[in-house]
């Protein structure tokens, strides 16, 4: 992801400038929920997180800059959804090797987060300190920049700290504080730019202000201690995909909920969609059965593939989602939960301990995707919420550990060093081995719903990025829920009012539990990619903003 070395020399001119732009100035024109443009695109949830991002590419920065910027801007914009020391899983298409990466920006369960502690306690809590794992945006920020980028963290950090300057709630001074620390540190590196950016990540996770860290949730009966922040890494690993009708879809591991995303993508290459008629309803139906199926694989298998064998290549297999297709009735719903037998070769898995947790509130996050004309793309999923302020660092820590389970046996069970499975799923599509659509979405488990249908409206059903995300969603909570293990709702549908009547009639008449939802169902972000061309849209109703140029 490099550019010629005149673009370095425009970068360094207008970010001198840029420096000095007033936040008056900053938010003449804030973007809106479209935009088009053939240099490059942002997507996300704030508007002046995306306006940050958008600036970072007309400096002359590459799609990684311009997503650092966006992230580090949303930890401002977006505070209720995603925190500073939150966490980012990240998907990249670097132009250059063309390749397709993954940065796992999701932090483990500190050392004392056993789950005999956990256990003890009745459950992991929802919110407050004890559930934080550990800080990884940052460094997941960190390693985009130094493996993809062209800038440092200095550059990229001025919309932030503008933000951050005008001060308008108490953590802002000290956050920015922290982040001028942290500037501070990599301009140590001097005309290394890489070795500035391993300053900056020291600092934070095995310096001054990982001790501080430290010492501050000790002091306040946390459970990351500095041996957690200063053994923390971003692991650089790879995606998985498949074809689906000529395209190449791709996702983070099973740490996260994305693969069931594939899994029914397999599911519905058996049907022909593109017939049946975009959201009518027996469209939405084998959409919602293939769903509830790929989902039940999700709660019984996915987890962290560092420390249990998850049987992924089966899942993702095609002779396994034969066999799961054939449990598909096209005319009747599902009321179970079906997990099936990947090791065992068999449709459906002969004994499942029904489990549930506590429950919780649905978490939301947000949303990130940018695009440069250079042809590198990369999409984020940034997230961190009801957490705890550490301090004078004005560093907010998450409540991401809740994500876990306490269930002795299950691949999920929480340990020490684990990752929890995540909700955050960006996607990124291929067509002929060239990107054509990203996709971010927030709102916890319906996140691949809305990602599905985003994908489905693209190659199924020819729509503009615009009319995809303002169209009708629909999803269930036919799963186990992911903070503290929600029961599900059996035979659920949600989808929005503006659905017409003898649509819901006829899923009602099918056995589905259809409620209507006033809301948006869910904060997609995208951007189609086209050659020499970018169209970015986000949803109106859910906040999302777009931008080009």
């Amino acid at each position: 992801m490099r550019r010629p070395w005149c673009a370095w020399v425009l970068a360094f001119v207008i970010g001198t400038v840029v420096v000095q732009v007033s936040p008056a100035e900053a938010d003449d024109a804030l973007p809106g929920s479209q935009a088009t443009g053939n240099q490059g695109a942002v997507g996300g949830g704030g508007a002046e997180a995306v306006a940050a991002g958008l600036e970072i590419l007309k400096q002359g920065g590459n799609a990684a800059d311009s997503a650092a910027a966006t992230i580090l801007a949303l930890s401002v914009t977006d505070s209720g959804g995603f925190c500073f020391g939150g966490e980012v899983p990240i998907l990249v298409y670097d132009a250059r090797r063309q390749v397709v990466e993954v940065l796992a920006g999701q932090g483990v369960a500190p050392r004392l987060a056993t789950r005999e502690y956990f256990a003890q306690r009745g459950g992991i809590p929802a919110n407050g300190i004890t559930p934080a794992a550990v800080p990884a945006a940052f460094d997941a920020c960190i390693t985009l920049l130094d493996r993809y980028g062209t800038l440092r963290l200095a550059d990229v950090s001025v919309p932030a700290l503008r933000l951050l300057d005008r001060a308008k709630v108490e953590w802002h001074p000290l956050l920015a504080r922290s982040l001028r620390r942290l500037i501070a540190a990599e301009s140590r590196g001097g005309a290394d730019r890489s070795r500035g950016l391993r300053f900056a990540a020291d600092y934070f996770y095995r310096g001054p202000l990982a001790r501080e860290l430290a010492d501050w949730c000790e002091q306040h009966d946390g459970l990351i201690r500095y041996e957690d922040l200063a053994t923390h890494v971003t692991r650089v690993e790879e995606p998985l995909s498949i074809d689906y009708r000529g395209h190449t879809v791709f996702k983070c591991g099973p740490w996260t909920q994305g693969p069931y995303l594939l899994q029914t993508l397999r599911l519905l290459e058996g049907f022909d969609l593109a017939a049946l008629g975009h959201n009518r309803p027996e469209t939405i139906h084998v959409t919602i059965e293939s769903m509830k199926l790929a989902l039940a694989d999700r709660d019984v298998f996915y987890a962290d593939p560092a420390f249990v064998d998850v049987p992924i290549e089966t899942l993702l297999s095609r002779p396994y989602a034969e066999l799961r297709r054939k449990l598909i009735d096209r005319h009747h719903a599902s009321l179970e939960q079906r997990p099936g037998d990947p090791r065992g070769g068999r449709p459906l898995l002969a004994e499942t301990e029904k489990r549930q947790g506590l429950s919780g509130p649905v978490s939301d996050t947000t949303t990130c995707v940018t695009a440069d004309r250079w042809g590198n793309v990369v999409v984020a999923t940034p997230s961190g919420w009801s957490g705890v302020q550490a301090g004078d660092t004005g560093i907010w820590l998450g409540s991401r550990l809740q994500s876990f389970n306490t269930w002795a046996g299950h691949p999920n069970c929480i340990a020490p060093g684990k990752r929890p499975r995540i909700t955050l799923t960006p996607t990124l599509v291929l067509k002929d081995n060239k990107p054509m659509l990203a996709v971010s979405v927030a709102g916890g488990d319906g996140q691949d719903q809305a990602a599905l249908q985003a994908v489905l409206n693209q190659i199924d059903f020819g729509l503009s990025p615009a009319d995809s995300l303002k169209a009708v969603r629909f999803g269930t909570n036919h799963h186990l829920g992911s903070f503290r293990q929600t029961p599900p709702i059996l035979g659920d549908l949600r989808i929005n009012t503006e659905a017409d009547e003898p649509t819901v009639t006829a899923l009602e008449q099918m056995g589905h539990k259809v409620q209507r939802s006033t809301g948006a169902l869910w904060a997609p972000s995208v951007i189609r990619i086209g050659p020499g061309h970018f169209e970015s849209a986000g949803d109106p109703r859910a906040g999302r903003h777009a931008a080009a140029f």
